[in-house]
């Protein structure tokens, strides 16, 4: 009797495991998925040298601008709270707001700005190579 119950046991667990884990509404969005920048410039390739992936979460606090800069690896982002400008030295501009996802340009200056009175939030992730850096600073 005991042998048997065990395996019914387990049976019933995992059944009803198996009938919980169907039942959860899990849901798979695509945010962005693109060969080219924000600014519509085509991505480089990638090097063969060995890849460094890093993730970054950037606070950027009301009312500040961030310093001109670079990125010489391809980067993606999604800002989750606030408002977001980037403008590149070209003057194009794209305006991002909580939710919105950003393919970065590479090898562009370019400089984000947060006008608003609260802080704005964006976790950024960068495809690159070691001992590349993720971004440059323009003097």
């Amino acid at each position: 009797m005991r042998t048997l119950f065990f395996p019914i046991f387990l049976s019933t667990f995992i059944l009803s495991s198996c009938k919980t884990l169907r039942q959860k509404n899990i849901q798979f969005t695509t945010l962005i998925s693109t060969s080219e920048s924000w600014d519509g410039t085509k991505l480089p390739k990638y090097a063969d040298k060995d890849p460094e992936i890093t993730i970054i979460k950037v606070v950027i606090p009301g009312k500040t601008k961030l310093a001109w800069h670079k990125h010489p690896n391809i980067n993606a982002g999604i800002l989750l709270k606030g408002k977001l400008s980037i403008i590149t030295v070209n003057r194009d501009t794209l305006r991002l707001k909580a939710g919105d996802p950003i393919v970065e340009v590479v090898n562009t200056w370019h400089y984000g700005i947060n006008e608003n009175n609260k802080p704005a939030e964006i976790v950024v992730f960068y495809a690159g190579t070691k001992s590349t850096p993720l971004s440059i600073k323009k003097d």
